[in-house]
């Protein structure tokens, strides 16, 4: 089914459960840091991007992470499983905890992918205090305390893409065509209006991506998770037929990028810490699902098979033919390009990952 992926719930638990404290950063030889990071809280670390981004932090040598969600690690143990870190807590113990001394004089970032995630979520108010105001509490934090801040923006804020999918346009100017994007807008309206900020900032706005630790997602799974499935279990995969004159079955396009390249640009953001904005967190080119699928069943070792079936009424109207993130700004500030193209990804996330008996990072 054609369904743009999210990101990341939040999670619970409120004591130290897990790793060991450690305040350096070790040095990366293909990026050539060498720097020490104290405290990194991490939100929505019990979901997608926030699992896979304590990974990529534990990868480059960092346990000292905070991890905070609403979804416990009795409720979900997979993805976190592996990784260590110095406490976990609640979305809600995190106000008590930033008032400690320790927080203030220890955390040196909040990365804040938690969020509820569901394009099809209809509930305003919920969104508004989920998503927009409980970032904006967690933004003041930084902001007083002198704090590093990334948010979780969304390519969902750009609408069905008239006005393009630049993320130097004012944020004014975009339609989000649902609640989720509109949370998400909202607080992007917001930050830049703000003439007092956190030392350095970043709102990213997440495409289409897809990869490992998605698995929890239900229908905001990537379509090359729900491939592999269908493929696995049908022989065949269904996607939607267009309806637009201008497209035909399976060129409907979209930009794909894979997780790993995601939390490296996180990463290599926090290191340089470029000048501050909003940032597109695409891979920079639109591909079909035909590309999708031709990819997941090469790397199956099945045949293409594609049910074709019709995009149910009430989607047309908000449904998305072309995505494509404009990647200038973020590389223009110094960071590395994608490592990812589609195919690559979709041969690692299938064949380490998904054919995998765990296929969890």
């Amino acid at each position: 089914m054609d369904l743009a992926t999210g990101q990341g719930q939040s999670a619970s638990n409120s004591h130290p459960t897990k790793g060991h404290r450690r305040s350096d950063l070790a040095l990366t030889p293909s990026l050539g840091y060498a720097t020490t990071m104290a405290m990194v809280i991490v939100t929505g670390a019990n979901g997608f991007i926030g699992s896979v981004l304590v990974w990529e932090l534990n990868s480059r040598g960092s346990s000292d992470v905070v991890c905070v969600d609403s979804v416990s690690l009795s409720e979900r143990p997979e993805l976190l499983r592996k990784r260590q870190f110095s406490r976990f807590l609640s979305k809600d113990e995190l106000w008590s905890f930033l008032e400690t001394p320790e927080a203030r004089q220890q955390v040196t970032w909040i990365l804040h992918m938690g969020a509820c995630s569901s394009t099809t979520e209809l509930d305003v108010e919920f969104l508004r205090e989920n998503n927009t105001l409980y970032t904006q509490r967690l933004w003041e934090w930084c902001r007083d305390n002198r704090k590093n801040f990334v948010y979780a923006s969304s390519g969902a804020v750009y609408g069905d893409g008239q006005e393009g999918f630049d993320d130097t346009t004012s944020p004014d100017v975009f339609k989000p065509l649902n609640p989720y994007g509109e949370s998400k807008a909202a607080f992007d309206r917001w930050v830049v209006r703000e003439r007092e900020t956190p030392p350095h900032w970043y709102g990213l706005r997440f495409f289409n991506v897809f990869g490992p630790n998605e698995y929890h997602k239900g229908d905001m799974s990537s379509v090359v998770f729900k491939a592999f499935h269908q493929i696995r279990e049908h022989g065949q995969l269904r996607l939607f037929r267009s309806h637009h004159p201008e497209y035909r079955d399976g060129e409907q396009m979209r930009d794909f990028v894979y997780v790993k390249d995601v939390t490296r640009w996180i990463y290599e953001l926090m290191m340089q810490k470029p000048a501050s904005g909003i940032l597109n967190m695409g891979y920079g080119q639109a591909r079909t699902w035909l590309d999708l699928a031709r990819a997941t069943f090469t790397n199956m070792d099945r045949d293409l098979k594609i049910d074709w079936i019709d995009i149910p009424v009430e989607m047309r109207p908000r449904y998305q033919y072309f995505t494509e993130a404009k990647m200038n700004r973020l590389f223009s500030l110094g960071i590395s390009k994608p490592q990812w193209p589609l195919e690559k990804g979709i041969a690692d996330y299938v064949r380490n990952h998904l054919a995998k008996s765990d296929p969890y990072l």
